[in-house]
């Protein structure tokens, strides 16, 4: 059974403090700029030219919507919780909910990306198929460990930015949008880019996240670079 309190839903300046208590064996998952459907982001595809460093290497678009999909599939299941910092789809309003029709879990929470513009003015009561939606997500979760139950802090947004609420207490930070790789997702304190370019196309598990950041510093003002400044046209 899933388990959800939202705790606030104050929407100034849309954000949303949830509450999270997942039940036993349930998962909890990140990820951001899929981009489903994007033909210029798949090597295939694109009209960048010259630019492999900012496109994935598939041999379609389909190819990559199906690899996103069941990356996803695969790790996250119907109970399970997803969270998606946005930039969600490409092609068309239709492609928003042909994403959604194809992952498993049943609840996907939103987190407005700057190409999401059809679902944050809700075209078609587009909003309908997410769990919820907004541009801002501090979460409360609780997951019981053997007869603990632990607590983690995280806030989320689809842009990286240098400074949050509870930094200095070891909360997390999250974000998308500058399609990092691997090697560079992380900053130099507690934050990370969680987007499928830097996973393999992987979404990541709230654990994975807790072990990487288990034993960062708390580091003030730390900004990534940002892939936006590598392309004149986009």
């Amino acid at each position: 059974m899933v388990c959800l309190i939202f705790l606030c839903t104050h929407r100034i300046i849309n954000s949303l403090l949830m509450k999270i208590i997942l039940e036993k064996g349930q998962g909890l998952f990140f990820t951001s700029d899929t981009h489903y459907n994007h033909a210029n982001i798949c090597r295939a595809t694109t009209n960048w030219g010259g630019q492999d460093n900012l496109t994935r290497d598939y041999k379609s678009l389909e190819h990559m919507n199906s690899t996103l999909v069941n990356r996803i599939n695969e790790m996250v299941g119907e109970d399970d919780i997803l969270i998606h910092l946005g930039d969600w789809s490409f092609g068309g309003f239709e492609s928003i909910e042909e994403f959604r029709s194809r992952i498993l879990c049943k609840n996907v929470h939103l987190v407005f990306g700057n190409h999401d513009h059809h679902i944050r003015r809700n075209k078609a009561d587009i909003q309908r198929i997410f769990s919820s939606c907004q541009d801002y997500l501090h979460l409360d979760i609780r997951k019981p460990e053997g007869k603990e139950v632990m607590k983690y802090s995280m806030v989320c947004m689809h842009y990286p930015i240098a400074s949050w609420d509870g930094m200095n207490d070891g909360v997390v930070h999250l974000h998308g949008h500058v399609h990092l790789p691997q090697q560079l997702r992380l900053h130099k304190g507690k934050a990370m880019d969680v987007g499928v370019d830097g996973n393999d196309l992987y979404p990541i598990s709230l654990g994975e996240i807790r072990g990487i950041m288990k034993d960062r510093p708390h580091v003030k003002l730390s900004l990534p670079q940002d892939h936006h400044e590598k392309r004149i046209n986009s």
